[in-house]
């Protein structure tokens, strides 16, 4: 090797290292916000398999329950703000605890009802509520988790000087509320 290329190989190394160091922390960014995007959308999609059970399982109440009129309107008014709700993540969270106190409300009103709770269409749709929840946490833990990594790589050094040059924001976890409603609403048959 000539003694002339020596400086100009060194010259390219330690101005290369901090390019391509560049170039994976902001594709790391990059990666890890997409994620999150993607995880998000599988929260919306089953919350949205959950709206479209509610009405169905609020007209089953509504035959043996017919005086509960103000449960009825509570769950459709709470299913009607969820349903609406666009925003970010933890905006979301404050329609989805109403809506779950609501549905928990509907449920009470089933304590007082032996033969809807022997109606099958009445436990089937109940399981496929109960499902709907299980899946839908399983996604929230997702999301969490993937908005944990990627908030953690906005904010460590060195991305977050990447991530504050290239207006990488930080994602909102998707939280509840209470310790109560972490869990899927369920009926005592």
């Amino acid at each position: 090797m000539n003694a002339n290329c020596l400086p100009i190989i060194v010259v390219v190394i330690i101005l290369g290292m901090p390019l391509l160091i560049f170039v994976a922390l902001y594709n790391q960014l990059v990666s890890l916000r997409n994620l999150v995007r993607e995880s998000w959308a599988n929260v919306d999609t089953e919350l949205k398999r959950r709206y479209d059970l509610i009405p169905n399982l609020v007209e089953t109440v509504r035959g043996y329950a017919a005086h509960e009129r103000g449960v009825f309107e509570a769950v459709a008014q709470a299913r009607a703000a969820a349903v609406a709700s666009t925003g970010r993540p933890s905006s979301q969270a404050v329609d989805e605890n109403n809506l779950v106190r609501t549905l928990k409300s509907l449920f009470a009103v089933v304590e007082n009802y032996p033969e809807l709770k022997a109606n099958q269409n009445f436990l089937n749709l109940q399981q496929s509520l109960v499902d709907t929840e299980d899946r839908l946490q399983a996604a929230r833990r997702f999301y969490n988790a993937n908005v944990r990594d990627y908030n953690t790589r906005c904010q460590t050094v060195p991305s977050v000087f990447i991530a504050n040059a290239f207006g990488f924001q930080t994602a909102d976890f998707f939280e509840i509320e209470a310790a109560v409603e972490r869990q899927a609403p369920s009926v005592k048959l």
